[in-house]
C-alpha cells in the first residue's frame, strides 16, 4: 500500500499515512483537525539485479557496460564506419 505524506495548514506537523490508491485524500490533521495538504515527496525506487546496466546498453562480452564514454576512440558510426560498433546493434 502506498505511503503518503501531508502537512498540516495550521501547526505545520508533517505525517506519513498509508492509504489505498482508491482512498480519498485526507483533508484534516488527525492532531489539531486543521486543514492539510498532500505533499510531493521523492520516493526509494530504485532499479536492481542484473538486467539493468549503468547506461542502457549490454556490452558484447557479457558483463556491465561502463558508463565513462571512451574520450580516445570516437564511435564507429561518428567516425563513418557504419553502426557495427554502436551498443544499441549488440544482440
Amino acid at each position: 500500500m502506498p505511503v503518503y505524506e501531508y502537512e498540516c495548514n495550521e501547526c505545520q506537523k508533517v505525517f506519513e499515512v498509508q492509504q489505498k490508491m482508491a482512498d480519498a485524500p485526507l483533508s484534516e490533521c488527525p492532531e489539531c483537525k486543521g486543514e492539510v495538504k498532500k505533499l510531493i515527496s521523492s520516493t526509494s525506487f530504485q532499479l536492481k539485479g542484473g538486467g539493468w546496466y549503468a547506461d542502457g546498453y549490454a556490452s558484447t562480452n557479457g558483463k556491465l557496460s561502463d558508463s565513462k564514454p571512451s574520450s580516445d576512440k570516437a564511435p564507429a558510426c561518428a567516425s563513418g564506419g557504419g553502426c557495427a560498433g554502436c551498443p544499441a546493434t549488440a544482440s
